[in-house]
């Protein structure tokens, strides 16, 4: 061994190596805790007898817990939000309002399309409850002699039955009035679980397109059945007639709306922009986003809103497609689509509806604190509206999009996806029993479209307070209805009443906005301050011992464990690479001369020419013995000699 390694041994001898070197994990802890400034470890190491080494081992075990508790709700409480109302006063954007009138399109234009329907539809009526819905008497005869000889086209299609529940089974066909069983499953739609307690129910029955797997849907009542069925039948009418032909039959600005006034000016139907909705019909915008401006009000109070008298219309009304007379009215951004069947208001005739607005701006933190979206850019679902993205949008465009996938065609009252069409009998048959299953997987939640679409993060809502009054008064009647008659002169050729009209007033009740704003509960600067709090209360640990125990039980631990590892797997690959010890030569019996040794295989006379050559000069291995020590006279001698001295003795 060289000096200098003898020297290395001999100190680490006598001072054995400690801390981040230490040959062992138990000598690394000990000293770290005699090292380190957290008073707890020290104490376990210092403290003399075993009672009170285990209560400071219980206290800093308990502390090392408590901390972690403190600090997982520390960390916890960093990604939750606050939520701070700001309320500013100032001179506010009006909204875009959207009117629609409830009936889509005008009776006169569209009865030709749905005669035979309407015909089916009366035929129903009188099979079920022994009268034919007409609102003259006139009609109601036209129409039933119509009937005779008719073929049902759309009951044949789709057709109406009737249920006995004491007859369970068999159903009533509502035009040809025989019975039949049924096949399929039964959904009612009042409920998942088919439970009626009238003894008779109205239903209709809708089949696959190889007619084996057919679903039976109920009502419970014959109104919302009829309702319902009717309304299957006229999206397919509908949906194959050209989008400016239904414009034509819908109605135009200047019949819809009478007079108008904003802010103190007067306005008329130039300042609407025509939203055509497949259901709704025409519909116009007031403070469109195509607009050069956007208006806003300078006052709060009815007097500096929205102020229009529209005209109804109550004759051109379909009869089965609306129950309802009146128009809807639709608050929204300028850049937003108005969803009329969703959040519509209506508005009701011979009456004057107030709608009083508060504006809240709301604001959602995104990841990690919420899973809104910007801008629906992180959502995997195509927007086919043509407008800003919100949940509605997101919803309903995943609806249309498993609609087109699944049925082939899409659903006729959202707009068209891209290289698709409107559902109708001559190009899917059966389109309507594939829109129902999908309908009620939507509804479910089976379709995922409600866990993809996201929340949008920053909002506008307008908090709208309703009041209603009659209007006209009976006094102010006989004047303001001759003058509006004369106003519409040129687009009507009748003499106005009360329920033909409805006033509609949208104001903001005041300019204050409240502005609801998310902000995380806790900042960095706070979390480190309250994480340092903790450490200080239970350990009386600074930032300086946090890094020594990352440095102690991150660091050095491993290392140790990892040398410790490094030098077994050395060892074991020097043992595999070692060579194996060759066999002891076999002890010469006799002699040590392998010139002596005797071949069992005795040469041949080819092999005597290979053998090599004799060593003449090899010494044996067994010296040969001194002769001359044997010599018996100087043995004889010696002992002659010691004998002499012994007599002489």
């Amino acid at each position: 061994m060289a000096p200098g390694e003898k020297i290395k041994a001999k100190i680490k001898k006598n001072l054995p190596v400690t801390g981040p070197q230490a040959p062992t994990i138990k000598e690394l802890m000990r000293w770290y805790c005699l090292n380190t400034n957290t008073h707890g470890c020290r104490r376990i190491v210092v403290s003399r007898g075993r009672l009170r080494r285990l209560l400071w081992i219980g206290f800093t075990l308990t502390a090392v817990a408590l901390i972690l508790w403190q600090c997982a709700l520390l960390v916890f409480s960093f990604y939750t939000v606050s939520v701070s109302i700001k309320v500013r006063f100032q001179k506010l954007d009006f909204p875009a309002v959207t009117i629609c009138n409830i009936n889509p399109y005008k009776y006169s234009a569209v009865r030709h399309l749905l005669a035979d329907l309407e015909q089916e539809t009366r035929e129903a009526l009188k099979s079920l409850y022994g009268f034919p819905e007409s609102r003259k008497r006139r009609e109601a005869e036209s129409w039933s002699s119509d009937l005779e000889g008719a073929q049902p086209r759309f009951s044949h299609r789709i057709p109406l039955l009737l249920f006995d529940q004491d007859e369970k089974g068999k159903v009533r066909d509502f035009f040809t009035g025989r019975k039949r069983k049924v096949s399929g499953s039964i959904i009612h739609k009042a409920s998942n679980v088919m439970h009626i307690e009238s003894k008779q129910v109205v239903g209709f029955q809708l089949c696959s397109n190889d007619t084996s797997d057919c679903a039976t849907y109920t009502f419970s009542s014959g109104i919302n059945a009829i309702q319902e069925w009717y309304k299957l039948h006229y999206m397919n009418i509908m949906a194959q007639v050209p989008l400016e032909k239904k414009i034509n039959m819908s109605y135009s600005a200047e019949e819809l709306l009478v007079t108008c006034f904003f802010d103190g000016v007067s306005c008329d139907a130039r300042n609407f922009t025509l939203f055509h909705h497949p259901m709704h019909g025409n519909c116009y915008t007031f403070n469109n986003k195509e607009n050069e401006t956007i208006l806003s009000t300078s006052m709060g109070g009815s007097e500096y809103g929205l102020q229009v008298i529209l005209y109804i219309n109550e004759e051109e009304y379909n009869p089965f497609l609306v129950s309802s007379t009146g128009a809807k009215v639709i608050i929204h951004r300028q850049d937003e689509y108005p969803f009329v069947e969703d959040v519509g208001t209506e508005i009701e005739t011979a009456m004057v509806t107030s709608i009083g607005m508060h504006l809240t701006e709301s604001f959602k933190l995104s990841e990690p604190y919420s899973q809104c979206t910007e801008d629906g850019s992180d959502v995997p679902i195509r927007n086919i509206y043509n407008a800003a993205y919100s949940l509605q949008i997101c919803l309903h465009s995943c609806f249309q999009t498993k609609m087109v996938e699944k049925c082939g065609c899409a659903q006729y009252s959202q707009p068209l996806p891209p290289e698709a069409n409107y559902c109708n009998y001559q190009q899917h048959p059966n389109w309507m029993y594939c829109y129902y299953q999908l309908h009620r997987a939507f509804v479910q939640e089976e379709l995922g479209c409600q866990s993809v679409c996201k929340e949008a993060c920053s909002f506008k809502e307008w908090t709208l307070t309703t009041s209603l009054a009659q209007w006209p008064s009976m006094v102010s009647e006989k004047w303001l209805l001759p003058v509006l008659t004369w106003d519409q002169g040129r687009q009507i050729n009748k003499k106005l009443n009360k329920t033909d009209l409805a006033k509609l007033l949208i104001f903001y009740k005041d300019l204050n906005q409240r502005s609801i704003m998310e902000s995380p509960a806790n900042s960095i600067e706070m979390l480190l301050s309250n994480f340092g709090g903790q450490l200080g209360l239970w350990m009386s640990c600074s930032v300086v011992c946090v890094i020594e125990i990352i440095e102690v039980f991150f660091i050095d631990f491993f290392s140790i464990i990892a040398r410790r590892q490094w030098q077994k797997a050395k060892e074991w690959w020097a043992r595999k690479q070692a060579p194996r010890c060759p066999e002891a030569p076999r002890s010469p019996q006799g002699q040590d001369n392998p010139a002596l040794d005797i071949d069992d295989d005795l040469p041949t006379f080819n092999s005597a020419l290979h053998l090599p050559p004799a060593l003449g000069t090899q010494v044996p291995g067994t010296p040969p013995p001194k002769y001359n020590t044997l010599r018996l006279e100087r043995a004889f001698s010696n002992q002659l000699t010691d004998t002499q001295m012994l007599d002489e003795l």
